[in-house]
């Protein structure tokens, strides 16, 4: 399971770009991920939580109805099925475990889409840690339920009101906050972005997802799949699929958030237009202006909606060993609702644009055998998806 990085980076992109503060509780984490985190004791205790707390591994299933429908063979990794209905959970409790060794009390967290939130406020609940989410105003009215399930955990949940109102600006919040009380607080990033080690922290928890999938496929189908198909955002559900097949003949598609449509400029696709740029402690690819000021984003998907990416992710667009493309907000509509009346399995809106891809180009992927990352379930999306619908004269799911 483990790996570390020798150096800071991912070929041009990563680093440390931060206060100064910050640097001693950042040197202390990356001694925690070499020394702490690959030994016996603390991989006894996470994967203890993962087997009988989170419920893994969690399947592989052949969605057999939904691929007659579109002609391809379509299988899922099913995520959505962990403890809080996401994969988020696999990177908070390896966080908040690795937190509590290192003494801190206090834990903090961003949301965008919620289940970052509520797999933090979760584990904090298990491990007696106290625990602030931030949260965007905007995301805070998007995703009430999740909301209300943090709260109920025992989380303090902080609408953040400035900026965009969305998922940057909790981050900036969260990053203030931990300059103030570095002491006894870890900041438990949700994805994998951030200063070093972060990106690689949350990998090594979120490669659980890959390495299941890899053994599982083979040992059901007695090959791989031809291709694996992940939304991203920040990137973790689909670093943590992806990183499995890195070395293998396995075409690797990544899909953004295509928003109203990449011309409209209201959208959160790095990869179309944005360019290389330093934020919020690392360098990746961002959606900022010939300033370089940072650019709103949106997407109806709240996890996907961000300004940047993964380093990791940036790397592998730049030597081209994953396609990175998008699908808007209507195609992922679509197969949210699609996908549930011909599976009985109701899709997180961020993992409908890993559908909606296949959706839209079934006809380019004829013959093969597509393994989609269903990285969470879509329960909490349900009154969100009936706005969208409303606003366009429909008036059911």
């Amino acid at each position: 399971m483990f790996e570390a990085l020798e150096k800071r980076y991912y070929g041009n992109y990563g680093g440390i770009f931060v206060a100064e503060t910050l640097i001693p509780a950042l040197s202390e984490l990356e001694h925690a991920l070499l020394h702490i985190l690959p030994t016996q004791e603390f991989q006894a205790e996470y994967n203890y939580y993962l087997q009988n707390y989170v419920g893994r591994p969690t399947p592989i299933y052949h969605a057999k109805r939904f691929s007659e429908y579109v002609g391809v063979n379509v299988f899922l990794k099913r995520e959505d099925l962990n403890h809080t209905g996401a994969h988020k959970i696999l990177n908070a409790l390896g966080q908040t475990l690795l937190a509590k060794k290192l003494g801190k009390t206090r834990i903090i967290a961003e949301t965008g889409a919620g289940q970052h939130g509520v797999a933090t406020a979760t584990c904090c609940a298990l491990l007696g840690l106290e625990c602030v989410v931030y949260m965007g105003a905007d995301d805070v009215e998007r995703q009430k339920v999740n909301v209300e399930r943090m709260r109920m955990l025992g989380a303090q949940v902080v609408p953040v009101k400035s900026g965009t109102r969305t998922l940057k600006d909790a981050i900036n919040e969260a990053l203030r906050d931990w300059i103030t009380n570095v002491k006894n607080t870890h900041y438990v990033i949700g994805t994998v972005y951030g200063p070093y080690p972060f990106p690689q922290l949350v990998r090594n928890f979120v490669s659980t997802i890959g390495r299941e999938a890899k053994r599982q496929f083979l040992a059901q189908y007695g090959k791989l799949p031809d291709t694996v198909v992940a939304c991203v955002g920040g990137g973790s559900n689909a670093m943590g699929i992806f990183s499995a097949f890195l070395d293998e003949p396995v075409e690797l598609i990544g899909v953004e958030a295509g928003g109203l449509g990449i011309e409209s400029g209201k959208h959160a696709a790095r990869f179309q237009t944005g360019k290389p740029g330093i934020f919020q402690g690392a360098k990746s690819y961002v959606l900022q202006d010939e300033n370089g000021n940072i650019l709103d984003t949106y997407s109806v998907a709240p996890g996907l909606d961000y300004a940047s990416v993964g380093p990791e992710h940036a790397q592998l667009h730049e030597n081209g060993r994953v396609f990175y493309t998008y699908v808007t907000d209507d195609v992922a509509i679509k197969a949210y609702q699609t996908f549930t009346r011909f599976e009985g399995i109701i899709p997180a809106l961020e993992s409908s644009h890993a559908i909606g891809y296949v959706l839209q180009n079934a006809h380019k992927l004829k013959g093969k055998d597509i393994l989609i990352n269903l990285s969470g379930r879509g329960d909490k999306d349900l009154e969100g998806v009936k706005r969208y619908l409303s606003t366009r004269g429909e008036q059911t799911l």
